[in-house]
């Protein structure tokens, strides 16, 4: 069989085993993007770690899993897809374990790298395989069935760190993944077809080196730039330079070379170029706003990280059940007229979200959260089924790892972005809200104060500090949303440039 033909599953309940290994293992990838983030402070008193090396735990995964993303098309297609799924697997779980055992810092960080290794080509190869076991006519449900793993994993990834850490230990956080890898194992070895391979395809290593540093770079200049207060910093002023140079010459490289690490080609296909924007965009509001919610309900609402878990949960629900409408839908209606309705919803949820105060109620995060898990639905099942409706079977590979790359590197860049706002905004709003608490300012000689905020007291000037700090975060929040709403409006006319694919 040529790596070009579709390998197709000989029946019905071999596909369905297929689809069953291959979102495990796009669950058990996706929810380690998250489910670790929860464990930090607790690695961090039994690694006898500072706070600024423990965050190296988390670097390590990103930045590994970064740069073996993009390769992982070429891998597929030289040493055959089912031989790099079956090592993935097994690498991630047995990275997963060590992780689990570590004793101290240095073995922790390596076990993280070894673990975003082998983690990286799991999406890929699961979306790439689903692709090709079902038809065409059923790639929108394919791409519905494995949205599932990707989106929700994510979402539910800290309220799972958090139970296991609660509940067990850290460590936990790591050993779950020992029986749904084992699991997933025994099924592909099982039930996953083996494509052709290319055994003459050679490996460009300058543009795959020039790439892995650019991404590499970037991925930690985004981790690490917050802590390092950004350009302030040789460190990140560096990154930035190696990572633009690199980008730079990997695209005069790949304009020039015979056979070059990328095929460029690939961007000739009007959907695909537009869906890997869409995905970086999607991705940016996703993580953006996930890594916003979460220290918001915490730090300024006061609930417990089990509570702030559960008034997400709906969110996650509504993208589930988006995602299994749009796989019904997709085949019948214009694929851009889901993807405004999923743009929609999302522009107005994050609206809202950026007029709520510090009273407001659980319920309305709850319905705010379902409706725009919803809007994530219909954006990201037809985003993922229009990059890959035209694009030939040849180029899947390496289009699912240049897809994932994209999805990555805009989540990175959401969080990056919206943490930087949301800390340059709470020092502007503290310093125009500390006229507001003069002894003659008009506020203040307007209405009496509570005792607990007597101007007389050093207890009532903490106080009112206290409360002026917490309004001020707010104010940053409220406006990070409503930046993650343009963004999400942004994405209408971007998804007006696809070629739609033609209804059944």
């Amino acid at each position: 069989m040529s790596i070009a033909e579709p390998a197709r599953a000989s029946a019905g309940g071999s596909r369905a085993a297929v689809t069953g290994c291959v979102m495990l293992a796009t669950i058990m990838q996706a929810l380690d993007t998250t489910i670790a983030n929860v464990a930090v402070p607790y690695m961090q008193a039994s690694l006898n770690a500072s706070l600024d090396q423990v965050n190296w735990v988390l670097t390590s995964y990103i930045v590994a899993a970064a740069i073996m993303t993009p390769p992982t098309g070429w891998l597929a297609r030289r040493f055959g897809r089912k031989e790099i799924f079956l090592v993935a697997v097994a690498g991630f779980t047995v990275a997963s374990i060590l992780c689990g055992a570590a004793q101290s810092l240095e073995q922790m960080v390596v076990f993280r790298l070894l673990q975003g290794m082998f983690g990286a080509p799991l999406v890929p190869l699961s979306q790439a395989v689903l692709l090709d076991i079902y038809p065409r006519e059923r790639h929108g449900e394919a791409m519905a069935i494995w949205g599932i793993g990707v989106m929700v994993g994510p979402i539910l990834g800290p309220t799972l760190g958090g139970w296991l850490t609660e509940n067990y230990h850290w460590r936990w956080v790591f050993y779950i993944n020992l029986p749904i890898g084992i699991l997933t194992l025994a099924g592909l070895v099982a039930f996953l077809d083996r494509p052709g391979r290319d055994r003459r395809l050679r490996m460009d290593w300058m543009g795959f080196g020039l790439l892995s540093l650019a991404v590499g770079t970037f991925q930690l200049m985004l981790d690490r730039g917050e802590h390092l207060d950004w350009f302030t910093s040789a460190e990140i002023v560096i990154e930035a330079l190696v990572a633009g140079l690199a980008l730079y010459l990997f695209l005069a490289h790949v304009l020039t070379a015979e056979r070059p690490f990328v095929d460029l080609a690939i961007f000739r296909d009007r959907n695909f170029a537009a869906g890997v924007v869409l995905i970086g965009i999607t991705a940016f509001i996703l993580f953006g706003s996930l890594a916003l919610l979460t220290p918001f309900m915490q730090s300024l609402l006061g609930y417990p990280v089990l509570t702030a878990g559960m008034i997400l949960a709906p969110r996650g629900m509504g993208t589930m059940l988006a995602m299994f409408l749009v796989g019904r839908l997709i085949g019948r209606l214009d694929i851009r007229i889901l993807l405004a309705i999923g743009y929609t919803l999302l522009a107005l949820t994050l609206n809202d979200m950026a007029s709520f105060t510090l009273d407001v109620g659980f319920e309305r995060f709850l319905v705010s959260g379902f409706i725009q898990g919803m809007g994530f639905g219909f954006c990201f099942v037809p985003i993922s089924t229009l990059s890959f409706t035209t694009l030939a079977p040849e180029h899947r590979p390496q289009g699912t790892s240049l897809f994932s790359l994209l999805r990555n590197i805009g989540g990175s860049v959401g969080i990056s972005v919206v943490i930087f706002l949301l800390a340059r905004g709470g020092q502007a709003a503290r310093s125009e809200m500390v006229g507001l608490v003069q002894p003659l300012a008009p506020a203040i000689q307007a209405r009496d104060l509570p005792d607990a905020w007597s101007l007389d007291t050093v207890e009532g000037l903490t106080a009112i500090q206290a409360e002026l700090v917490r309004q001020a975060t707010a104010i940053a929040y409220f406006a990070d949303f409503q930046l993650l709403s343009v963004i999400a409006v942004l994405g209408l006319p971007i998804a007006l440039l696809a070629r739609p694919p033609r209804r059944r």
